[in-house]
């Protein structure tokens, strides 16, 4: 008996202690999980049409499928950079056509269209819109999500974002977008990352009248449950899915932040490895140690190594990465601890120093759509290291522009 007693106390504990231990994890239920739990009953005998991807999940299942489970009318797919089921590599245009599992209708946002047509939103009464985002002015959702609202407004559709966490958390910084180079990278007067969910950046898209039709907008936001603006992705409890196909972990997303910029050099951003965005160089690149060196004394949280690798055209990922085939030689990231660095600050600074390593590498057309501002300032910023400050102005004076918007403490 004594020795049943003794091992049923130790079970109980053991017990206790493991729902303690679940109950220390914060808890964020999405948008779209508030939405099953609450709002059904208002779509109902509505035609729905999706905006999502792989990311529109709540506990393992895609939403489509358990919308149709639970026998909403869903009437037509529409499809974001990447396709509706994140099998589309970056920058490939995504065609029209019918999905496989359910025989439904996928219009694509990424085509020859990027704004839905008249034609497109003739067989639905109202739109959702669930996409996980990475929190980066240049990640093409938010620009999808105004597309979706200007053209629902013009035929009297309403849009529900079903909200998710800006995995970043709070984090702004980067430069502010300059008008003159707004692009689909860069749609929306927003610093490079702007610490808003992409339910806030859609009230201050119709708020602020960036979008065409605003006034006749119809937008509701489906707001999440738990989340906190401190808290970045690890502190959610979520899982992570990818909501790209170089973007396999939240730590590759954080770092994307800042290395993104990679893209608008002759420097390889890692692209064509199992790494992206954590991996840069390119074969003539040349770091000595004291570039190690004064980069580790600069961040925490963050290991930094010279490393080299080849890039290969993977399916999916990669068509054709920089450097294809040529072993590059540059730096590996390992993330150690996200809350300690801030990932633009660390991808500005890798920039300069891996520029001052390589010979004739340069700044191409497509830099200024990333980080918003000419070359030639971003080059005289770097070189004066004045960056921080025009960041810091740019973070004080958006963050009271947002301020009305914002649905999280």
């Amino acid at each position: 008996m004594r020795a049943s007693t003794v091992l049923l106390a130790i079970c109980s504990s053991l017990i206790l202690w493991g729902c303690n231990l679940t109950h220390s994890q914060p808890t964020v239920k999405v948008g779209a999980h508030v939405l099953l739990d609450n709002h059904l009953k208002e779509i109902e005998d509505k035609r729905v049409g999706l905006v999502m991807n792989p990311t529109a999940r709540v506990e393992g299942s895609h939403m489509l499928d358990t919308l149709l489970a639970r026998d909403v009318n869903i009437t037509a797919l529409f499809a974001p950079e990447h396709g509706f089921r994140g099998d589309i590599g970056a920058g490939e245009t995504i065609e029209d056509g019918i999905d496989q599992s359910t025989g439904l209708p996928v219009f694509s946002l990424y085509g020859k269209t990027r704004i839905p047509t008249p034609k497109m939103l003739e067989k639905v009464d109202m739109l959702l819109f669930d996409i996980q985002d990475v929190g980066g002015r240049f990640y093409t959702y938010n620009a999808t999500l105004g597309n979706i609202i200007e053209a629902a407004a013009a035929k009297d559709i309403p849009v529900w974002v079903l909200d998710r966490p800006n995995p970043a958390g709070d984090l702004i910084s980067g430069w502010m977008m300059q008008k003159k180079h707004h692009s689909f990278v860069g749609k929306y007067p927003i610093p490079m990352v702007h610490g808003m969910t992409l339910g806030e950046l859609a009230k201050m898209m119709v708020g602020e009248q960036w979008v065409k039709n605003a006034k006749q907008a119809t937008v509701r936001v489906i707001p999440m449950k738990g989340w906190k603006r401190t808290m970045k992705w690890s502190k959610t409890g979520l899982d992570w899915i990818p909501p790209s196909p170089n973007l396999p972990s939240f730590y590759h997303a954080y770092v994307y932040l800042g290395t993104v910029l990679f893209e608008g050099t002759t420097i390889s951003e890692g692209r064509g490895t199992d790494n992206p965005f954590l991996r840069a160089g390119s074969p003539q690149t040349n770091l000595t140690t004291s570039h190690i060196a004064k980069l580790r004394r600069q961040f925490s949280g963050v290991n930094i190594e010279r490393r080299t690798f080849t890039p290969e055209a993977i399916p999916g990922k990669a068509s054709n990465p920089k450097f294809e085939g040529q072993r590059c030689h540059g730096i590996a990231i390992q993330v150690t601890n996200p809350d300690a660095f801030n990932p633009v600050v660390l991808g500005v600074e890798l920039l300069s120093t891996i520029l001052d390593a390589t010979p004739n590498a340069s700044l191409n057309d497509y830099m200024p759509k990333l980080s918003g501002i000419d070359n030639a300032m971003l080059k005289e910023q770097l070189e004066d290291d004045t960056y921080s400050n025009n960041w810091k102005k740019t973070a004080t004076e958006f963050k009271k522009k947002r301020k009305q918007y914002l649905l999280y403490e």
